[in-house]
């Protein structure tokens, strides 16, 4: 990738991983704080958890919580990391609760490493779970899946759930994508017995080796309650947020996994010219057959 006059090949990649709170402006503190550790140790590009600004509000329902919703322009964390992304030289993928009118999306708003907005992404795949109530919340995205040309490279973006669906992630390597990259918010599974956390490597460490292409994914940790109210319909529970943050290379491989109960951040370094030959020399994209995959559209 030229850069002015500089070729640049290798890049930095850091995920990180964070406890979150009600209280935006202390989450937005420790944020910086992270980023600028990842930064000092030499990351290019920098992602944070999903809606990382305050705590995992999806697991209850309340009316109240449309408020959180603001515009690119009025956002908190956008306005504050578009002046930390110039400061630093990073680019900045951030998670928030997007206000469109009188749509509310998931989205991802890709900073580049001037400080500006590259655009944003709305998550394609809405959860309805028990304590995972994101329709409640979140009209379906409607931009597609989309790939950002920053500084470091094109960068592909999926949100959480997107996650779990193979379709984004050869959807992104097709448009472009170098690396793709997952906030997350993640962890106990209510009502079914069961832990979730290698299952959810699994498939993404899949659509890693299946496209060729490295993965990163960055998750909350901690346990988060809700506290009967009468807004919520006194509803009682909590979900206890693993963790485990990880960065795969081309081949699905984890190259960088984090703990299931500790902050951390996570730094990888990438080759883009030796992934990119890798992945022209498995044959993979010459290989495949759109004009036989009907079905994936019709069923």
């Amino acid at each position: 990738m030229l850069i002015g006059d500089i070729m640049i090949n290798k890049i930095n990649v850091a995920a990180i991983q964070m406890r979150c709170t009600d209280n935006v402006q202390e989450n937005i503190k420790k944020a910086d704080m992270m980023v600028r550790d990842a930064a000092q140790r030499g990351a290019n590009i920098i992602l944070l958890p999903e809606l990382f600004e305050r705590q995992y509000f999806c697991q209850e329902r309340r009316y109240e919580y449309y408020d959180f919703a603001k515009t690119v322009e009025e956002n908190d964390a956008i306005s504050h990391f578009k002046a930390v992304a110039k400061e630093l030289n990073v680019v900045l993928p951030i998670s928030f609760y997007e206000k469109d009118g009188n749509r509310l999306f998931n989205s991802v708003c890709v900073i580049d490493a001037d400080g500006e907005s590259l655009g944003v992404y709305r998550k394609t795949h809405i959860p309805d779970d028990h304590y995972y109530q994101e329709k409640f919340y979140f009209v379906p995205g409607d931009t597609g899946f989309k790939v950002f040309d920053t500084r470091f490279g094109r960068v592909g973006v999926g949100i959480c759930w997107d996650q779990w669906f193979p379709e984004t992630a050869r959807a992104l390597t097709l448009n472009g994508a170098q690396i793709i990259f997952y906030p997350t918010a993640i962890g106990s599974e209510p009502i079914l017995e069961c832990d979730s956390m290698e299952h959810w490597r699994r498939c993404m460490q899949g659509h890693s080796a299946s496209n060729v292409i490295p993965v990163i994914a960055a998750n909350r940790i901690g346990t988060e309650s809700v506290t009967p109210c009468e807004e919520n319909g006194n509803q009682s529970s909590e979900l206890c947020f693993y963790g485990s943050s990880f960065m795969t290379d081309e081949t699905g491989a984890i190259v960088a996994s984090a703990s299931r109960d500790k902050e951390e951040v996570l730094i990888y370094s990438y080759d883009l010219m030796e992934i990119e030959k890798n992945r022209f020399s498995w044959g993979i994209f010459r290989d495949r057959r759109p004009d036989c995959y009907f079905d994936l559209c019709e069923k």
